[in-house]
């Protein structure tokens, strides 16, 4: 592959799910360092929470997030919607990738309204990584 990030991050509630695209990342060599969350409010605050001057527990600011959407506590959504709030500048250090096994057009319609957040649909792939990476990181 050709890019090589420094940080990617996995937010997805499923532990056999997250293993398997950390497997996959790993046998890709796209990132040096990826971190796995199960909670979407935990990962973000440990990814932003010193934006607002939180904690000081905030890990280096990742390439590339992947979010699931059907999440309990903190959806996909709502961890879309913080996101969304951060500044721009903030926002401009990662591209925010959805990982669903949702196809449903209402849920496509809600991320549509977050103008630079990819849509991929699960199974994460070597093709759909390399498309992505193609896509954002040339």
């Amino acid at each position: 592959m050709s890019a090589s990030l420094n940080h990617i991050v996995l937010v997805d509630d499923n532990e056999t799910t997250s293993f398997l695209n950390n497997r996959l990342l790993g046998r890709l060599g796209v990132a040096e360092h990826v971190s796995t969350f199960s909670r979407a409010d935990e990962a973000f605050e440990r990814i932003w929470g010193g934006q607002s001057g939180g904690s000081s527990e905030a890990m280096p600011t990742p390439d590339l997030v992947f979010v699931d959407l059907k999440m309990p506590g903190v959806s996909g959504f709502e961890f879309l919607q913080l996101y969304s709030s951060l500044p721009k500048d903030v926002q401009d250090k990662t591209v925010m990738a959805v990982l669903t096994t949702s196809m449903h057009s209402a849920d496509t319609a809600r991320v549509a309204q977050y103008p630079n957040v990819e849509y991929l649909t699960k199974p994460l792939t070597e093709e759909k990584m390399q498309k992505l990476l193609e896509k954002r990181f040339q």
